[in-house]
């Protein structure tokens, strides 16, 4: 064992590291400023526990229906070898799949385990050779399907493994990435905060068999960035397919990833009692927390289980109230000082002027509404 991972293991307790997937990865990049939650998805804490530990639990997750409804859903769709599947994806992509496609099963033996230290056996060493084997396709070759195959991707100086639904090779001579999921398309609309949540996921999965293709003398390009979105539609449990070009998601992914400080520079600045162990004392716990520095938005209560115990942190701060309003604030940090500038105080510093001046206007504007003076 590395020293880094020595220190990221004491840091979780010893426990067994909880493994990074997709949803994590994409939050993560989504907010790469918070040292708090790269320090803690890189040792693999557990999050929510030590969110309830600390008072703040987390209010979001899937439910168990819905993970059963999806699993389901995702079966029905892979039944009979992929068959319907096939045929979904190519008529979305608009080409012939050319007879029967030939389809492997990457996790069959030994689903959910993670590669061996070289990389080049169990599940992430049979994920490379067969997509690998997939690239020179020829005129004459079948389409092949790959359930599940496990890929890698560094994040932050570690290599993280991920988990696709399935990858369609050999369609309109490119890699398809295919994401499965439960919620509807109805009247061929589906949720847009959903669709958006789907497209960095996939994107995650697409950058990670880029590189995978290109580590092993491939053009990463046969990899397309069009990601296939397979929902059920309407009501029923009839599956639809949709194209999601995710290029604009790549590019904020690869943007983010490499703006991400590694974690050897993360550990280096923290005390040498930080501890991220769900079973210590809790005001231990709230002081090491304290200690790392956080980025800490609206948008985390969505994304992180850590947010309402940030949130709580920032409570007298701009920045609780999100990105917007921070800016137009004009660096404005502190609630007490926006008070103060709307009743008149003069401001601190000359780029705070245009928020001093806009917070007054709107102060007289609420004191007439209120007093029922037309503005």
């Amino acid at each position: 064992m590395t020293s880094t991972a020595r220190r990221l293991a004491e840091i979780r307790g010893g426990a067994a590291p909880r493994r990074h997937n997709a949803r994590t990865i994409a939050a993560l990049t989504g907010n790469p400023g918070c040292d708090r939650r790269a320090v803690l998805d890189s040792a693999g804490a557990d999050k929510p526990g030590l969110a309830e530990r600390v008072g703040f639990p987390a209010r979001f997750g899937q439910s168990r229906f819905a993970i059963t409804r999806g699993n389901a859903f995702e079966a029905q769709v892979k039944a009979d070898g992929g068959a319907e599947l096939l045929r979904l994806v190519a008529e979305r992509l608009g080409v012939d799949p050319g007879g029967p496609a030939t389809w492997t099963d990457l996790g069959a033996e030994d689903r959910g385990d993670p590669p061996d230290a070289t990389g080049q056996l169990g599940r992430a060493g049979r994920s490379r050779a067969a997509l690998a084997a997939a690239a020179p396709a020829g005129a004459d070759d079948p389409a092949a399907l790959f359930d599940h195959p496990l890929l890698g991707l560094d994040v932050a100086g570690q290599r993280v493994h991920l988990e696709p639904d399935l990858v369609a090779a050999r369609l309109a001579g490119r890699f398809h990435v295919v994401e499965i999921k439960s919620f509807p398309v109805i009247d061929g609309q589906a949720d847009p905060g959903k669709v958006a949540a789907a497209a960095i996921q996939s994107a995650v999965y697409v950058l990670a068999l880029r590189e995978l293709l290109a580590a092993e003398g491939h053009d990463a390009a046969l990899v397309s960035s069009d990601v296939v979105l397979v929902c059920p539609r309407d009501f029923a449990n009839r599956p639809v397919a949709s194209l999601v070009d995710v290029r604009k998601q790549l590019l904020v992914l690869r943007r983010q990833l490499d703006r991400m400080a590694r974690v050897d520079d993360l550990l280096a600045r923290l005390p040498a009692d930080f501890t991220a162990d769900p079973s210590a004392d809790p005001e231990r716990l709230r002081r090491s927390l304290a200690s790392v520095p956080a980025r800490y938005a609206p948008d985390c209560l969505a994304a992180c289980e850590l947010a309402y115990f940030c949130r709580h942190e920032t409570r007298a701060e701009t920045t609780a109230l999100g990105r917007p309003v921070r800016e137009a604030l004009g660096g404005v940090a502190t609630v007490a000082e926006v008070l103060a500038l709307a009743a008149g105080s003069d401001p601190g510093a000359p780029e705070q002027a245009e928020a001093a001046a806009l917070l007054r206007a709107a102060a007289r504007l609420r004191a007439d509404a209120l007093a029922g003076q037309p503005a």
